[in-house]
């Protein structure tokens, strides 16, 4: 249950060798970005590709410079405005939200709004079929048969 703390001192020296171990390791692997090793790299000309790779490669070609970003644009608003526009665009929502809450309203009195659309919509008139669609109707019902009983 009681551990020595003799363990844990020794434990102490370890962990700094680790860890210088990995600052040296990990500078050893980015020493390796430092130069290009694909300035000087040669292609074979005995390659398939080597045709192409002459077509595709240009070695005078003006790359951009710093100096070749175009300035920031004038008629920008400012950044803060857009704080600004986003918080009057969260209080509409939290307006809006407030105004139609479910305490804010109710479904009473709906007879009298009911009667006006009925009236508005004038005489209620049940479709009757006639013609084709009555003669149509008879006779499926005419040729409507029940299924036979089933077998006992």
């Amino acid at each position: 249950m009681y551990a020595s703390a003799r363990l844990f001192a020794i434990r102490r020296p370890l962990r700094r060798a680790a860890t210088l171990i990995a600052g040296v390791g990990a500078c050893a692997l980015l020493s390796a970005c430092i130069g290009n090793p694909f300035a000087d790299a040669k292609v074979d000309p005995d390659s398939p590709i080597a045709g192409e790779v002459a077509k595709v490669v240009r070695h005078d070609t003006a790359y951009p410079t710093f100096a070749s970003i175009p300035p920031v644009p004038k008629d920008l608003r400012p950044v803060r405005q857009y704080g600004r526009e986003a918080k009057a665009i969260e209080q509409a929502r939290a307006n809006l939200e407030q105004e139609t809450a479910p305490e804010t309203w109710s479904l009473t009195g709906t007879e009298a709004f009911a009667a006006k659309g009925r009236q508005d919509a004038g005489q209620e008139a049940a479709p009757t079929p006639s013609g084709a669609t009555a003669d149509f109707a008879t006779t499926q019902r005419k040729r409507a048969t029940p299924p036979p009983p089933p077998p006992r």
